[in-house]
């Protein structure tokens, strides 16, 4: 990967969502760094405060996207403010240890309003905005999306739905210039196993067992993944759609 010229964003309009740690936070600042008008979506505004610190063209809006409404009210806080949209970086996600002897009905309902249902309805919003400036979706899948998860396979099934419907909005949206592609990150150092429930002993020890399957020896940093999704976001990357991008480490190789 080159690396492009500073500001090669300048004056794009850019969503992201679950910014406010992470992968997320991470993405908002390397988009604001590259010139891009950023608006960092989450449901904790303090969290989104603390993104927000870090670069003046980060601004935040605290909103629960899996609710009645809101993936259209996020768009059109972006429109209101800068008045176009360029790129959507569908971020915002959850995990969940769920072996099939704990099948739950609502944590399923849960996995697939957050992980494929939101991402969907924000694309859907975005549309006329992305086809008038063709621009760009960014999906974040996980290695898992294509390689088996015992113990959270609904979680793994999740992220194998947001990989197929990259590749089916790259065919349907081509003759429209948008290009649409997946970011599939290995286990990176964020809040997702805190988030999902799991006891810091156990939060620890996964960390440690997944370290020692990945052939480099090591989780990844937010700012890896990031820089990947700039890339991808760049306009000058004009005959990538389509695809999904693994950054693992070399894991689904194993």
């Amino acid at each position: 990967m080159t690396v492009p010229p500073a500001n090669h964003l300048q004056d794009q309009v850019a969503i992201v969502t679950g910014a406010g740690s992470g992968i997320g936070r991470a993405t908002a600042i390397a988009l604001a760094r590259a010139g891009a008008h950023v608006l960092g979506v989450g449901r904790r505004a303090d969290a989104l405060h603390q993104t927000a610190a870090h670069h003046p063209g980060i601004t935040t809006m605290a909103a629960d996207i899996t609710a009645d409404g809101m993936p259209g009210a996020v768009i059109k806080q972006a429109i209101d403010r800068w008045g176009r949209l360029d790129i959507l970086v569908n971020n915002a996600g959850a995990t969940a240890v769920m072996p099939l002897a704990d099948t739950d009905a609502a944590r399923i309902a849960d996995l697939l309003a957050l992980n494929v249902t939101a991402p969907s309805l924000l694309a859907h919003a975005a549309l006329p905005h992305l086809r008038t400036n063709r621009g760009t979706i960014i999906n974040i899948s996980s290695t898992y999306g294509h390689c088996p998860l015992p113990g959270a396979a609904h979680y793994a099934a999740t992220k194998a739905a947001l990989e197929q419907l990259t590749r089916s909005w790259a065919l349907e949206l081509a003759a429209d210039g948008i290009r649409v592609n997946a970011l599939a990150p290995g286990p990176t150092e964020s809040e997702a196993l805190t988030a999902a429930g799991l006891p810091d002993t156990v939060v620890e020890q996964i960390k440690q067992d997944e370290s020692a399957r990945i052939p480099l020896g090591r989780r990844g940093t937010p700012e890896e993944i990031a820089a990947w999704i700039v890339h991808l976001a760049d306009p000058r990357a004009t005959w990538i759609t389509g695809q999904i991008l693994t950054v693992d480490g070399g894991l689904e190789l194993t």
